[in-house]
């Protein structure tokens, strides 16, 4: 419903408490199937290390952040046009539904695959409405001198969460796999009612045309891209990645065509779905920007890190491999500890003093921290470690609610839903195009160490030369896959060929045989990704250092900041405004 009569003081804090509760679940959940992966294929009884089962694994990690990539925009404008809260309120019941049919499957094998992975998606649109709307509420509800505040807050749980959920996932999934999916389901029943009950429209909508063709050319175009990047880490045929794959290329190629395309039709409609004129304010623009770069920085981080204390810090100190998804969860917790103490600060002291001396200097720190870590051995001291980790997080901190309140304190109250589904779709394909950035440039380091380290150290423990040779070209991502889900992927590669060994295979299956094996290796591998991760963050800094100051001393220059007044009663319609029409009326809307 839309509000009439005075704004309710305390209805900013019921907004800021429910999209925060809807961010977290959403968080929580993304990251709880990273974690809970090896339990969930054990329990559909399906080996996710087979060749013809790494799709499988795949879209079971991507396919929630394709889908949602691609249609927050989308969901932005429904926001707009038909109010931001009843979309909102639709992700909350779609996703909780979702988390129910997830948790029912009673299928094995590849049918039970498909079901999880079908679910995801759907899931995935549920997520994106969340995503889309949750921004637009914030920046309706609150002052432009407590937006950085309240989504500093908001930014909080979406990080915290992601780390929440790899401890939830540890715990949980052992139990029964089925768990992590129902965990979310009493979060959001009472986040759909509470939603339903408290959060309401605070302006005035407008008819607008759904820009179909915009909406058909950018979600057909983006899926391509991302989809071709997913195939693109995996094997293809006698390369160790896909990207020289025909199906590989034509995705990628086809869609930035499809691209292109969607930005003519963009320029054309009087309704586009892309606000391309907001391309105008320097603000809006360069703050993507740096959005972007840091999103394709540390996007792939989550992943580099996991693998590494997974696959080798954890089990040279004497933990087994099946318990390592646990306990990585568990010592990655300094990077959210950075994030909690620099997030909230941030955000109040950008409110007063201007956001650009905080995302600049976040990125800074964020590109210092991936420095420092590119230089640590493979088997560190976990002191320094956690304080490399903090410092992220508290770059991580800085940058990101100062960042989201420049962005969405540029844009007019008209378009918040499409500039804040706009900024999200950066973010969220640029965490999808780090993630095959990543895996890409850790296997290119593979690609020519590890196969004679894996000869080498197999011959050793007197595997037969045929089989070492075999094994030692086996593609580099199924040894990060590995490392990833907590395997030991030797018990799983030689099988009966074990028993034939001098030791019966005790020592090739040891917590320490992999992790030395690999160990160097690996660190070239990920001293490359972390170069890009470096490069990424630095010109996230110079992009950051470009914008122009918007706020309430600073406003944009085609509009006035607004009072409180006319921000709570934001108009939430959609209209074909160019930056001309983008000034004071000379009388309000009716």
């Amino acid at each position: 419903m839309d509000a009439s009569g005075p704004p309710n003081p305390h209805y900013k804090w019921i907004a800021l408490s429910n999209t925060t509760l809807g961010v977290l679940m959403v968080m929580i959940n993304q990251s709880i199937v990273l974690i809970a992966l090896p339990d969930i294929f054990r329990g559909i009884h399906l080996n996710p290390l087979d060749p013809g089962n790494t799709g499988y694994l795949l879209w079971m990690m991507m396919g929630f952040m394709v889908v949602t990539a691609v249609l927050v925009v989308t969901f932005g404008r429904l926001g707009d046009m038909y109010g931001r809260v009843r979309m909102y309120n639709m992700g909350f019941a779609v996703f909780t539904i979702c988390s129910v049919l997830l948790s029912v499957s009673w299928m094995d094998g590849s049918a039970g695959a498909l079901w999880l992975i079908g679910w995801r998606i759907v899931q995935g649109i549920g997520g994106a409405l969340l995503f889309a709307n949750s921004t637009a509420i914030l920046t309706d509800a609150f002052p432009a001198d407590q937006r950085g505040t309240a989504l500093g807050i908001n930014s909080i749980a979406a990080i915290a969460g992601s780390f929440l959920g790899l401890l939830l996932g540890g715990v949980l999934a052992p139990v029964d796999w089925k768990l992590i999916f129902l965990v979310s389901v009493p979060v959001g029943i009472f986040g759909t009612i509470w939603a339903y009950v408290k959060l309401h429209d605070t302006g005035v909508r407008r008819k607008a045309r759904m820009d179909w063709w915009g909406n058909i050319t950018f979600a057909l175009g983006l899926i391509s891209i991302l989809v071709g990047i997913t195939y693109g880490i995996q094997p293809y045929g006698s390369s160790a990645m896909g990207w020289s794959s025909p199906w590989v290329l034509a995705a990628l190629i086809g869609g930035a065509l499809v691209l292109v395309l969607f930005v003519v039709i963009e320029n054309k409609v009087p309704e586009p779905l892309f606000r391309l004129s907001l391309f105008r304010l320097r603000a809006f623009t360069a703050g993507n920007i740096a959005n972007l770069l840091i999103s394709l920085g540390r996007g792939g981080l989550q992943f580099a890190l996991i693998i590494w204390l997974q696959g080798i810090w954890l089990p040279l100190h004497g933990y087994s491999f099946q318990d390592t998804p646990l306990w990585a969860g568990i010592y990655m917790i300094p990077l959210t500890i950075g994030l909690l103490l620099a997030a909230p600060v941030s955000g109040w002291l950008s409110d007063r003093l201007g956001p650009r001396a905080f995302t600049v200097g976040g990125a800074l720190v964020i590109a210092a921290s991936f420095g420092a870590l590119m230089v640590l051995p493979t088997d560190f001291n976990y002191w320094i470690f956690a304080f490399l980790l903090v410092l992220n997080g508290v770059g991580s901190g800085l940058f990101i609610s100062p960042n989201r309140a420049e962005i969405m304190n540029s844009v007019p109250a008209e378009s918040r839903g499409v500039g804040a589904g706009m900024n999200a779709t950066f973010q969220n394909a640029a965490s999808v195009l780090s993630i095959g950035i990543f895996f890409s440039l850790m296997v290119t380091g593979l690609t020519h160490t590890l196969p004679p380290a894996l000869h080498d150290g197999l011959i050793q423990q007197g595997v037969p030369a045929s089989q070492a040779s075999a094994l030692s070209h086996l593609p580099p991502i199924g040894v990060l896959f590995a490392a990833f889900l907590g395997y030991n992927p030797f018990q799983q590669l030689l099988g009966n060929s074990l028993a034939k060994l001098p030791d019966g295979g005790a020592h090739i299956t040891s917590k320490e045989f992999f992790p030395h094996l690999i160990s160097e290796p690996f660190h070239k591998g990920i001293v490359v990704a972390f170069w890009f991760a470096v490069t990424a963050c630095l010109i996230a800094a110079v992009s950051s250092l470009l914008t122009d100051r918007v706020g309430r001393k600073h406003p944009a220059p085609d509009w006035p900041a607004e009072s409180l007044g006319s921000e709570l009663a934001a108009v939430a319609g959609e209209g074909a405004l160019s930056l001309s029409e983008l000034v004071v009326p000379d009388e309000p809307p009716r």
